[in-house]
């Protein structure tokens, strides 16, 4: 693939070329077996708290977007994926260094060519996101999208930090929950039903 092909592709929605660069999410999943992951929110409240070294004895620490490590502390210091709905500027991505970039944005023109050729690159499908959004009956988030891909997996524990739904807002903007296009009451009744039916999925509140 060269620049200008990812160009045109991602400029006229050609999917199957995007995907082409993907790895599999058969095989992104395949490798989480077994595996107690840390999956990182961006809530203002996870700076109150000290969950820093058990974000790190995670088998695999993923975080969101910019993702915002004010202190190892209360946030840990690793990051093994970084999971995308926006663009990273040469600065964050140095900082944040991960392993393996997953772009879960439907928004494909957002998508730039330096993470579309980063190590393991996954692309998450079109399909998957509008089925989450209509089950949630609003765009879902990075997180809730996280969430429902990671579950899919033999993994052995799934444990979410920095998740409040937006009552503390995020460390990576200034917006209020009525100026950005998600239903965080439906994610967190959602996040509530699936850690009632699948014993792998702990939410730590803050606080906890």
């Amino acid at each position: 693939m060269t620049p200008l092909r990812f160009h045109f592709a991602r400029l006229f929605g050609d999917e199957p070329l995007l995907a082409g660069m993907s790895v599999p999410q058969a095989a992104l999943l395949a490798g989480l077996a077994d595996q107690q992951v840390a999956l990182v929110g961006n809530a203002r409240a996870l700076t109150e708290g000290r969950q820093g070294a058990a974000i790190d004895a995670a088998d695999l620490v993923i975080r969101i977007n910019r993702a915002p490590m004010p202190s190892p502390e209360s946030h840990g210091s690793r990051t093994d994926w970084l999971a995308l709905a926006t663009r990273l500027n040469a600065a964050d991505r140095d900082r944040i260094a991960p392993d393996r970039v997953l772009w879960m944005s439907p928004k494909r023109k957002r998508l730039d060519w330096q993470t579309a050729t980063s190590p393991g690159f996954y692309l998450h499908p079109l399909a998957d996101y509008n089925a989450l959004k209509d089950q949630l009956g609003a765009p879902p988030t990075t997180g809730a999208m996280m969430i429902d891909l990671l579950l899919r997996s033999d993994l052995a524990g799934l444990t979410l930090y920095g998740f409040d739904f937006f009552a503390s807002q995020s460390l990576s903007g200034r917006r209020r929950a009525d100026q950005v296009p998600h239903d965080f009451s439906a994610e967190a009744d959602w996040v509530a039903g699936l850690s009632a039916t699948d014993a792998r999925l702990r939410l730590i509140r803050p606080g906890d």
